[in-house]
C-alpha cells in the first residue's frame, strides 16, 4: 500500500474527493490516500508541499505559479476546475465604503502572502488603475480571521470566494460591493517533485479516479440539496455555483496555457519574470 497525502480547501470545489475517499476508490488501487483541510488555503498549501507535509495539493493557479517560480519543488499535474474563480469583495456590513472605487487606500485582509487573497486584491487593483505599491495589507490566516478583522477594524476589505462567503454576507457579517474572476482556471493540481519521481504510477490512479468523479459529478442525483447542506449554503446559491463550474477532463496542461497566465501575471505585477512555462508543468 502506497501512502500519499492530499489537501485542499474545506469547499464545496472539492466534494469530488470526499465522495472518492469515502467510496474508498483508491485502496482499489493500493493507494492509502488521506486528506487534509487547509483553511489558510493556497498559501498555507505551498507551505506543505514545500515542506513535505502534503504530497498532493489542489491550490489556485496563481498561488503555486508564484511559488513555484519562487523555489518550491512541485509541478502542476493538471487543471483541477478549468472555469474561473469568483473572488467577492466584502467590506464589514456596516461599513462606510459603498463602492469598488472607495477602497482605494484602504488595507486588505489577506491570508497569507502569495495566497489568492492576496495575489487577487493585487489584479483587482490593477483592475482598477491603482497603484500596486501602495496597497497595504493584513495577515489574517484564513476565512475566520478575515471576519474578526473586518469586524474588529483591522483591515477594510477581504477577497474570498463568492459562494463562500456568500453565508455571510446573507447573515449581515459582510456587504459585497463588488465580484472579481480571475483572468485564468481557478484550481490546479500540484505535486512534489519527490512523489512524481517515486510514484507517477500511482499519481496517475489518483488522477484518473478523480476525473472520472468529476465528469459526472453534476449528474448526480441531489447533489445540489447534499452540497448545500454540507455547506451550509442556500439552495439556490449551490444551484448557480454549479451552473458556472466546470471542472477538467484529464485533458493534460500545457505549456501554453502557463505561459499566457504568466503574461497576465507579470501584467499585474503579481510576478517579476516569465520563465520556461516547462519549469512549472509534468504531464503524465
Amino acid at each position: 500500500m502506497t501512502n500519499l497525502k492530499v489537501g485542499g480547501v474545506p469547499e464545496h470545489f472539492n466534494y469530488p474527493w470526499y465522495i472518492t475517499l469515502k467510496n474508498k476508490e483508491y485502496h482499489k488501487h493500493d493507494i492509502n490516500l488521506r486528506w487534509q483541510d487547509y483553511h489558510g488555503g493556497t498559501g498555507q498549501m505551498c507551505k506543505a508541499l514545500r515542506n513535505g507535509s502534503v504530497d498532493i495539493a489542489i491550490v489556485l493557479t496563481e498561488g503555486i505559479i508564484k511559488d513555484i517560480a519562487d523555489g518550491n519543488p512541485s509541478k502542476i499535474v493538471q487543471t483541477y476546475v478549468k472555469t474561473p474563480l469568483i473572488w467577492g469583495i466584502h467590506v464589514n456590513a456596516s461599513s462606510t465604503f459603498k463602492k469598488i472605487e472607495d477602497l482605494e487606500d484602504a488595507t486588505i485582509a489577506i491570508s497569507r502572502f502569495g495566497s489568492g487573497s492576496h495575489l487577487m486584491a493585487i489584479v483587482n487593483a490593477h483592475n482598477q488603475g491603482w497603484d500596486i505599491d501602495a496597497l497595504k495589507f493584513k495577515v489574517i490566516g484564513n476565512l475566520q480571521g478575515g471576519i474578526d478583522a473586518l469586524t474588529n477594524g483591522e483591515a477594510d476589505y477581504f477577497m474570498w470566494e463568492h459562494f463562500t462567503t456568500k453565508p455571510f454576507v446573507d447573515n449581515g457579517t459582510f456587504r459585497r460591493i463588488d465580484d472579481c474572476p480571475t483572468p485564468w482556471p481557478c484550481f490546479v493540481i500540484a505535486v512534489r517533485n519527490e512523489v512524481l519521481e517515486n510514484n507517477s504510477d500511482e499519481i496517475k490512479k489518483v488522477l484518473a479516479i478523480i476525473n472520472s468523479e468529476t465528469e459526472d459529478f453534476k449528474k448526480i442525483d441531489a447533489i445540489d440539496k447534499t452540497l448545500a447542506k454540507r455547506y451550509k449554503q442556500q439552495l439556490e446559491d449551490i444551484q448557480d455555483w454549479l451552473k458556472i463550474t466546470e471542472w477538467n477532463d484529464g485533458s493534460p496542461i500545457t505549456k501554453n496555457l502557463i505561459t499566457r497566465i504568466q503574461n497576465k501575471m507579470i501584467k499585474f505585477n503579481v510576478i517579476n519574470e516569465k520563465r520556461n512555462s516547462g519549469d512549472f508543468i509534468k504531464n503524465l
